[in-house]
């Protein structure tokens, strides 16, 4: 009986999923795998059973990713699960920006007793006037799943539309609006933009990316959507961009100590993909990808190692192999499958890790798998 433990709750529809040899644990130790959304792993010491960790969602940074790897703990996101979630939350957000729904909603809070509020609501409605996002300009920073449909979705909306990533490249068949731009850097998008969307990962390249130099570069009166992570901007800078009307609006979906009593800031409580779809979406996606690993060990929408699927086993014998690499695996393994019945062998490498699956027709002893582990370089060898 393979054990999955919940750090958070999970939807009904990822657990559904799982085959009926699998059961949910309370003990993280006794754990195979773990699912988790929110919750921080960083002080959480796995044991030697988990082979896995699945995110229900695409941001990461609540897992010691390296440290994971190093055990030999493949560690999954969702990407684009969560994503039209997320697009529709941006658009509200831009929409609170533009129009002051939020103020004019607290004012009728506070006078909802007020006998003549039909009348005195025709008085101060001026007062929460804005404007509308027609034949506005976005600049979508990020063009990952989020990013096309934001963008797509923005364009439909009747918006101009500027765009960049690290690959512009791997854009050509996601099918862009043809009259949108695409630059090769966000300072190309600065000056043009009403809208800045950020849509990408929180890393050592984007951390606080959005400062006093890049609030130089943007038009007057911009509006910044954050529904990434709030790292990514510098609060210090954002406080006086926002003091000088140089951003009009800051939204943004990961309120901090900061920002959630900055003047000029939406905050939303950390609502991008809190829907009922969503995380259905994710918890399916996640269960999914465990399923698979554990059971044939391919890997989809690893943030450790290097995606591997080479479908289900072929032979009598699957051989899974985690490993450094800066190794020769090949010369390494080369005495223990020179005269085995090898029916598929294959492997991928990222910066830092390989991945090996080797189908066998025949089976490696007990003793070969020891001496493979135990060699210098090999983190984990599994036989499926």
């Amino acid at each position: 009986m393979r054990k999955i433990h919940c750090l958070n709750p999970i939807s009904k529809a990822g657990l559904n999923v799982l085959p009926t040899h699998y059961e949910l644990c309370a003990d993280i130790s006794q754990a195979d795998a773990v699912l988790v959304r929110s919750a921080s792993m960083h002080e959480i010491e796995l044991s030697d059973s988990v082979l896995a960790v699945a995110r229900a969602g695409a941001g990461v940074n609540n897992i010691p990713l390296d440290d994971y790897a190093k055990k030999g703990v493949v560690c999954f996101n969702t990407p684009g699960a969560n994503a039209n979630a997320v697009k529709e939350l941006s658009i509200a957000g831009m929409l609170l920006a533009s129009r002051d729904i939020k103020g004019g909603m607290s004012w009728i809070d506070a006078n909802q007793d007020t006998p003549e509020i039909a009348k005195t609501v025709e008085k101060v409605k001026a007062q929460f006037g804005g404007t509308e996002i027609f034949n506005k300009t976005i600049g979508i920073i990020g063009l990952g799943a989020i990013g096309i449909m934001l963008a797509k979705a923005c364009h439909a909306l009747g918006m101009k539309v500027y765009g960049t990533k690290r690959n512009l490249e791997s854009l050509k068949d996601e099918n862009l609006p043809k009259d949108m731009i695409l630059v090769q850097t966000k300072e190309e998008l600065y000056p043009h933009c009403d809208f800045i969307s950020l849509n990408l990962p929180l890393s050592p390249d984007t951390k606080q990316m959005i400062n006093k130099e890049a609030f130089n570069q943007m038009k007057d009166g911009v509006i910044i959507i954050n529904f990434a992570r709030d790292a990514l901007v510098n609060d210090n800078d954002l406080k006086d961009a926002i003091a000088s009307k140089k951003v009009r609006k800051y939204v943004t979906d990961f309120p901090n100590d900061v920002t959630a009593k900055m003047d000029g800031v939406i905050a939303i409580p950390h609502l991008g993909a809190s829907t009922e779809e969503a995380e259905e979406n994710c918890a399916f996606m996640a269960a999914n990808q465990i399923v698979d690993f554990i059971e044939n060990g391919n890997i989809v929408n690893s943030v450790n190692f290097p995606d591997l699927s080479v479908g289900s086993k072929k032979g009598s014998q699957r051989v899974t192999i985690l490993y450094d690499a800066k190794i020769d695996l090949h010369d390494k393994l080369h005495p223990y499958f020179a005269k085995k019945d090898v029916m598929q062998c294959m492997d991928r490498k990222n910066l830092k890790y390989g991945y090996t699956i080797v189908d066998l027709r025949d089976e490696l002893t007990k003793e070969m798998m020891e001496s493979i582990q135990n060699m210098d370089g090999i983190i984990r060898i599994r036989v499926i």
